[in-house]
């Protein structure tokens, strides 16, 4: 109780590493426990127990049960971006308590190794985005006292094979923060809850103004398994309000692309087998696209997770030098669940050759010198890309991705997307109707993914699928300053 409180306090400056641990003749409440000092009055500590209340120097609180991660398998974070912006709403307030003035405040966990790991990315990543703390110093006190912590994994059922540490994470908040990504002033935490839904259309930005990752519409709107479908006419209010103007699927063709190019988007098909990784021509392709894209693009496979962030990745890592870590941390806390299994050590493996390019690609721009490159634009059946040299993409290529397979089998993308559609029916807000026709309905319109305006319901995932497919002859190229 108060004695750990008083010893804590007693320091007038930080503390050094070696007295963050107690002993049980310290404390005879909590028996084992480490301390670990963020500011002046903010503090992070893992407790055995629960502290008692009324400590007269000391404010304790938990979010273990407030703010916890909804997991598809073996999954338990980080949290999501709507998390840690309430988390930082909620300790900015009571910083800014008058009631709470003259006490310390103690953001404390219990000793479940993954709750221990999400709250040690909040207030890890509250100390960057508030106390411009660097991320190498917020780690290193995370760590005072001997403690480590569960590293993160993906979204697949099996093995986890690759680990994403709590320092990624600060990186990825860090270089968020340094690129705009990620604006606390202008975020808006309805509109990310009530789009991530499966209900209100399943997407998220992933960088505002340019990425939005969704899960593929459907050949109309309707109710499968409990995981409910949109038709490509229910974004259209959305991404144009946006500014989406280009839309990218990457899984078998499940709606007719001339209903998104007829409506004015732009829509490409670089189609590769759920789970697996791009070929090189489809990486190059997508850079392609997206380097000449005039608005936002949106991006789908079939759950928006796997492919999806897979290949917004590579646009990531090319065009702001993120390492693969730091970026798969970033999509993640936007969109949990993103880029599973093998697509993990694929981008690792990509990340030099990616880093390569866009200095390259920044050099050219800084340069103004201006490149003819090809404009690639049809389905993945007959793809090929013509650069200045005219190179093709061999027959053996493209016989390997056909999307036959995605029609007789339930894929990966099935298994999330109804993972997804049963945690978040159990939600109190699941009841509330989400698909509401924004125009009056005839007999050929679609209804439209509800406008957040008057539901109190999250509201972020916001995307802009502003799909524009319009079908383009292979061998169009367009000259771009690269």
């Amino acid at each position: 109780g108060d004695g750990c409180t008083r010893a804590v306090g007693s320091w007038g400056s930080r503390p050094p590493q070696n007295c963050f641990r107690f002993s049980a003749e310290k404390c005879d409440v909590y028996k084992s426990f480490k301390f670990s000092y963020i500011s002046d009055r903010l503090y992070f500590a893992i407790l055995c127990q629960k502290p008692k209340s009324g400590a007269a120097n000391s404010h304790y609180f938990c979010i273990d049960d407030e703010l916890v991660y909804e997991n598809f398998y073996a999954d338990f974070g980080p949290l999501n971006l709507a998390m840690v912006y309430r988390y930082c709403c909620k300790l900015n307030k009571k910083l800014k308590s008058f009631s709470l003035i003259r006490k310390k405040i103690i953001h404390y966990t219990g000793f479940d190794q993954k709750k221990q790991a999400n709250a040690a990315f909040l207030i890890g990543s509250y100390a960057i985005i508030y106390l411009r703390e660097s991320p190498e110093d917020v780690y290193r006190l995370i760590l005072a006292g001997s403690v480590s912590y569960l590293p993160f994994r993906d979204a697949s059922f099996g093995t986890c094979s690759f680990h994403l540490t709590l320092l990624d994470c600060f990186h990825a908040i860090n270089k968020a923060l340094q690129y705009g990504f990620l604006d606390f002033n202008t975020f808006d935490v309805n509109e990310y809850e009530h789009y991530e839904r499966a209900e209100n259309g399943d997407f998220n930005w992933i960088i505002p103004n340019k990425f939005i990752a969704f899960s593929g519409p459907h050949s109309r709107s309707k109710i499968e398994n409990g995981y409910p479908h949109h038709a490509p006419e229910a974004y259209f209010p959305y991404f144009r309000k946006h500014k989406v103007t280009t839309i990218i699927r990457l899984n078998k063709k499940l709606y007719d692309a001339k209903r998104f190019t007829d409506a004015g988007f732009e829509h490409f098909d670089l189609f590769f087998a759920d789970g697996s990784t791009p070929s090189d021509t489809i990486v190059k392709t997508f850079l392609n696209i997206c380097e000449n894209a005039e608005g936002v693009i949106a991006v789908h496979c079939k759950a928006g997770l796997g492919r999806t962030g897979t290949l917004i990745a590579c646009y990531i890592m090319k065009h702001y030098r993120m390492t693969a870590a730091e970026t798969i941390a970033w999509i993640r806390i936007n969109r949990p669940g993103s880029v599973i299994g093998p697509q993990q050590h694929f981008l690792m493996d990509k990340q030099a050759e990616l880093w390569t390019e866009g200095d390259i690609f920044r050099a050219k721009l800084k340069g103004n010198r201006k490149i003819a490159v090809t404009r690639i634009l049809s389905g993945v059946d007959d793809i090929s890309i013509n650069d200045t040299r005219n190179r093709r993409m061999s027959r053996k290529d493209i016989e390997l991705y056909s999307d036959e397979d995605e029609t007789k089998c339930v894929t990966q993308g099935d298994k999330l997307r109804a993972l997804k559609s049963r945690r978040q029916a159990k939600a109190p807000t699941a009841s509330v109707v989400i698909l509401q026709s924004s125009v009056q309905k005839n007999k050929t319109s679609e209804p439209s993914i509800s406008d957040s305006t008057d539901i109190t319901k999250r509201t972020t995932r916001s995307a802009a699928r502003k799909n524009s497919l319009k079908s383009q002859s292979i061998s169009r190229t367009r000259t771009v300053l690269c």
